[in-house]
Parts: structure tokens; sequence; C-alpha cells
């Protein structure tokens, strides 16, 4: 009888399955959000480079819209170097863009009149490499389109963020199709947070984790992005009146 070492072939099977996956040895660059609550959910501690993610409001209103675009904006502020991001629409709010941590300075903008304009220049940029992230606004990302996407940020190690933005609900329903991403985020603002102060208060967003690579979707209330592009952990709240958008077009 032949004698067979378990934790040999256990280790000759596990290299093989990191083969077959594409798998490889070296450490995955990640972003950390600095908050723990959110950071457990996400393999590496944080966003991963090297990696496409994607971005929606939780509606198809511009006030859900903004809080994206300004939660992609912390995100892009907190990596290092230049930020190309390419788009149709020039309707940033930069002074709201720069109040989030991402100066004007380290923003390059790749304008076009199509969509399709929009993800060659988008993949481009992940090719290019050097980049501390390269965002598109997209309305629809084919499967293809992301799977290209992702072999670009994978080559050149850069991190690639589909901000995901439409005019009307029906487009809204394409958020749901499988992309090759590896995060898919969804943002609704909620009502702000009390302050001291008669008036004003901090702004707060839900921001749902809905798909994740290895990992478990969540859903976490957060203050919004300071000036360096942090965000805050808030607990779920039992009033849920500012939510009240997201819920009724949580489809997808």
């Amino acid at each position: 009888m032949t004698h067979v070492r378990t934790p040999e072939v256990l280790n000759e099977l596990r290299e093989r399955i990191a083969l077959l996956e594409g798998a490889t040895s070296r450490r995955v660059n990640t972003l950390p959000f600095g908050v723990g609550e959110v950071d457990r959910h996400l393999p590496g501690g944080g966003l991963a480079f090297g990696a496409l993610h994607e971005v929606a409001g939780g509606g198809a209103g511009t006030v859900d819209g903004a809080a994206a675009a300004l939660f992609v904006a912390g995100i892009a502020a907190r990596t290092t170097g230049k930020v190309l991001w390419c788009l149709t629409r020039p309707d940033l709010f930069f002074p709201a863009v720069a109040q989030a941590g991402l100066h004007p300075d380290r923003v390059v903008f790749c304008e076009a009149d199509k969509e399709e304009d929009v993800l060659a220049a988008f993949e481009e940029g992940l090719a290019f490499g050097g980049l501390g992230a390269v965002v598109g606004e997209l309305v629809r990302l084919p499967m293809t389109a992301s799977r290209r996407l992702q072999l670009a940020a994978e080559k050149s190690g850069t991190m690639g963020i589909a901000l995901r933005r439409w005019r009307r609900q029906t487009e809204a329903s394409d958020y749901g199709q499988p992309t090759a991403s590896a995060t898919r985020w969804r943002v609704s603002v909620l009502q702000s947070e009390d302050l001291p102060v008669a008036g004003i208060g901090r702004a707060r967003w839900l921001a749902e984790l809905m798909r994740v690579k290895a990992g478990e979707c969540a859903e976490f209330e957060l203050g919004a992005c300071d000036a360096k592009g942090r965000v805050s952990f808030l607990p779920l709240s039992s009033n849920r009146q500012g939510a009240e958008p997201w819920r009724r077009t949580r489809s997808g």
C-alpha cells in the first residue's frame, strides 16, 4: 500500500487552483477607508489597486448622483498622483469635489462626445499607469467592456472607478447586470447629522456594498467625506426617513 502525504497533496492542489484562477503570489495593494467597520468587509482591508470598482447613486435623481460623485472623489483624493476623470457631461461642481479632498490641480479631465469614447479613454488611462486613479462616468457597462477595464487595471496596478450616472430611472436597472468589477457600491443621501448649531448639519450617506469579490455584502451609514477624503462611520439609525428614495429604487 502506498501512503500519500496529505499536506503535500493539498498544497499542490492549492497551487494548481491558484494558477487556474490567475492568482499571483504578490500581495494586492489596497486603499483602506480607515474605518474598521467598512475595511473588514473588504479583502485586504481596503479597495484594491489594480482593479475596477463601481459606484452609483441610490436613485436616478441628481442628489444621490452627487453623493456618489463625492464618494468617488474622496476615494480618488486618498490615492497618490494625478487623477484622470473621463466624462461626457462637464457638470461637476468642483468646489464641492475640492471639499471632498480632491484638489483641482490633481485632476485631468477628458471630455468626450460619446460614451464609447469615455470607455476608450478610461481603458487607455488605466493601461498608461502612473496615475493615482482613473474615473469614468458611464451609463452602461457591458461585461466585455468591464473585463477590458479590469485587465488594464491589473496590468498597470492603477485603480479604476466606474461612476455610473443616468438621466432616467429606466437606465438604473442596468446596474443589476453582472460586470467584472471587484466591488460595487450604491450611495444614497440620508438625513443630515444633527449638530449643535441650528440650521446646519453634516451630510450623511447610506453606502451599500452590493457586491465584493471574496467578501460579503453590507451597508454602512457614513458621514460624508472631509477635506482629506475620509468618511466616518455612523451606526445604523432607526430613523430611515432620509433613505426613502433609496428604498423605492432598490432593484437589481
